[in-house]
């Protein structure tokens, strides 16, 4: 074989070899979702555990755990000692509850079978542009969690780890200057809220979101600042001089989104202003993350990421009128509009 024709058998292999590894990465969320909910980090935050040990504290099979568990430790996600007993690394930690920014609620939420099957059923989304869950299942996903609390919890669990690995950039990278109040809508137990209060202690507010989401009570310190209100944001939602919408629009269709934006609209004063925090498609970083969550939107819950144009397009049709987008240092940006048409 020519050496041009070996270096292109090299670089076919090696990059069939990448492919193969896209290709089956759904048997690593798999496994890393079954330890999560197993709860295998916490076992080992304090030390090395045995197999045995494990399974008697899981109720899982002593076999098919030290398989799972193998497979594991050849990603790094455990480590396994001379002893044969098990122990954490740094990856592994990610996956305990009680650690800051834990990976574990996101992991779980990979344990609904109707979620694993509405990603299955994406080539439906591809060719028809239907909402894969919904064609699915015959139900959005909304009304599905509302039906399986189990499922509910472990979702506000996840948004408000997701909500607290960009809460405080949030709240420092946008000037609140003389703005009085906050409604932090579709806020759930109110990571961004709390976070926003906590930067800028002239502001009150407000969290709001459907009764089985929203946050129980304020967090500590925050009390004299804070309010909670439950309801739809189809129909209404408390005033504010800034109405915040994080990680809210690109759950919807068009149409929905103007719904959601022109309720919003009608609780602003004249001076307040509409704040979209929301990842955006033609801002550059984060492009594999924008994209992957795009196609999320798809299958779940039916809605879309978009570029700034697409989201300008949405204000004017609600009333609105785009005047900045800030930079956040992280994937997410904040669209800030205000009433009047632009």
């Amino acid at each position: 074989m020519a050496p041009s024709s070996c270096g292109r058998h090299h670089r076919g292999m090696t990059s069939r070899a990448e492919l193969r590894s896209m290709l089956t990465g759904f048997r690593v969320s798999a496994a890393l979702s079954v330890a999560a909910e197993l709860g295998i980090s916490d076992l080992l935050a304090d030390g090395p555990r045995t197999l045995e040990e494990l399974a008697a504290a899981t109720s899982a099979d002593r076999d098919t755990l030290l398989r799972l568990l193998h497979a594991l430790v050849t990603i790094g996600v455990y480590d396994r000692g001379e002893d044969g007993s098990f122990t954490s690394t740094a990856l592994g930690e990610g996956l305990r509850s009680d650690v800051e920014a834990s990976m574990r609620p996101l992991a779980r939420t990979l344990q609904d079978p109707a979620v694993w099957a509405a990603w299955g059923h994406l080539r439906h989304s591809v060719q028809t542009g239907e909402n894969a869950f919904a064609a699915l299942h015959g139900t959005d996903v909304w009304t599905h969690r509302a039906a399986h609390p189990e499922h509910n919890a472990i979702f506000n669990d996840n948004m408000t780890m997701l909500s607290s690995l960009v809460a405080d950039a949030v709240a420092s990278s946008y000037d609140f200057g003389d703005r009085t109040s906050v409604v932090d809508v579709g806020g759930g137990h109110g990571t961004l809220l709390a976070a926003i209060l906590t930067r800028h202690p002239h502001l009150i507010g407000t969290v709001f979101d459907l009764p089985h989401a929203v946050a129980d009570g304020p967090p500590a310190g925050l009390a004299s600042r804070w309010t909670v209100a439950t309801g739809s944001f189809f129909e209404r939602v408390p005033s504010g001089d800034a109405i915040v919408l994080k990680s809210v629009l690109h759950d919807w269709p068009d149409d929905r989104c103007v719904d959601i934006l022109t309720t919003c609209r009608q609780a602003l004063p004249a001076h307040g202003v509409v704040l979209v925090v929301e990842t955006v498609l033609d801002r550059p970083g984060h492009e594999v993350l924008a994209a992957f969550s795009d196609l999320n939107m798809l299958a779940l819950p039916g809605g879309r990421e978009r570029t700034e144009a697409e989201y300008g397009a949405l204000f004017r049709r609600a009333g609105l009128r785009l005047a900045r987008t800030v930079d956040t240092g992280t994937q997410m940006s904040v669209l800030e509009a205000g009433p009047g048409r632009g």
